[in-house]
């Protein structure tokens, strides 16, 4: 009799277990795919969509002359958002504060340009183009570079590969943490340790080694540390709340739309619409502005990128530590006081 009960279940086994491979192979087929497609997606239409809207620029001068060169550039709707300073000094120091890419003076002569190639080398070629090819045939225009770009670094480059390290370095924090069971305060601090000392090594290489970011070592090290902890500590927190599969989605996120929609290699508001908002309100988009506003700009408009970085490490530890609070789910199977029944063998 017990042999007749034991081989029912054999036989069911024996008809479910073919249909599993099947279907993890029907998966794979589907979903390569569709990563690859969402893969392209992600990185490739930005950046062949690349173009300036509401992109900040200066106009500074004398009201008539700067009035016409506004309508000029309002004659490309939606393209650019001027400002407008009544001199070269005024315009210079709103380049310093991050608070337009560049600025053409209005001179006595022909105008001047000034660029910020730290902000933006794309936004600088892309400015100097235009008022050049705007001016009259012949007529030279003096470009003046307000806050250059680090000789070891002209164009940005650098600065624009070193973040995709960093979302994999939080991302990687994030899952060995899940993966080897660290829970709770112990999670929290492991996260914390990490970040710190990817910062130190991160800026010993690009501040120390290869001279790409030039602002204060220290707080380089600290705007690094808290983009790694910002993306590891949202990883591992969306893993506490859905399990491994909290991996997966926080590497899509950080990675394949955070890196993507960051705008670090060109600028946010060269992206389309809304890709540049919501890169500036993911870790690697905040992480990029950050690190180049203490990086070339002594911290101008660093708020901002620093609070959303804050806001989600809070979440991502507050999430980390709620979850470590809660029994894993193979405890929860078992009552407490009750031994687990051992499997019917034939």
């Amino acid at each position: 009799m017990r042999a007749k009960q034991c081989a029912a279940p054999e036989r069911i086994w024996a008809a479910v277990t073919p249909a599993a491979p099947n279907r993890r192979a029907v998966a794979v087929i589907l979903l390569v795919p569709l990563i690859v497609t969402l893969s392209l997606w992600a990185f490739s239409w930005p950046a062949a969509r690349i173009a300036p809207r509401d992109l900040p620029v200066g106009v500074a001068g004398p009201a008539p002359a700067a009035d016409q060169l506004q309508q000029a550039f309002e004659q490309h709707e939606g393209a650019f958002e001027i400002h407008r300073y009544a001199d070269a000094a005024a315009a210079r120091e709103a380049i310093g504060d991050r608070v337009v890419y560049g600025a053409v003076v209005v001179t006595g002569k022909s105008p001047q340009l000034l660029t910020a190639s730290a902000a933006s080398p794309v936004v600088a070629q892309l400015l100097t183009e235009a008022v050049k090819g705007a001016a009259l045939a012949g007529a030279a225009v003096p470009v003046t570079d307000v806050v250059a770009a680090p000789k070891a670094d002209p164009r940005g480059a650098a600065l624009g590969a070193g973040i995709l390290p960093l979302a994999l370095a939080g991302v990687a924090a994030g899952a060995m943490i899940t993966l080897m069971g660290l829970r709770g305060s112990r999670a929290a601090l492991t996260l914390v340790g990490a970040a710190g000392l990817v910062g130190v090594a991160a800026t010993a290489i690009a501040h120390s080694w290869l001279g790409v970011i030039t602002g204060d070592w220290w707080t380089e090290a600290g705007a690094i540390g808290l983009t790694v902890l910002a993306i590891g500590s949202a990883v591992a927190g969306l893993a506490a709340l859905l399990g491994t599969k909290g991996i997966g989605l926080g590497a899509l996120l950080m990675v394949l739309l955070g890196n993507s929609f960051s705008g670090v290699t060109s600028a946010p508001e060269l992206l389309p619409e809304p890709v540049g908002a919501i890169g500036q309100w993911l870790p690697p988009g905040a992480g990029g502005s950050l690190l180049r506003s203490v990086a070339f700009f002594d911290g101008a408009a660093a708020s901002g990128a620093a609070l959303v970085l804050a806001a989600w490490a809070v979440l991502g530890l507050a999430a980390v530590l709620t979850g470590g609070r809660r029994k894993p789910k193979a405890e929860e199977a078992v009552a407490p006081g009750h031994a687990r029944e051992p499997a019917l063998t034939s």
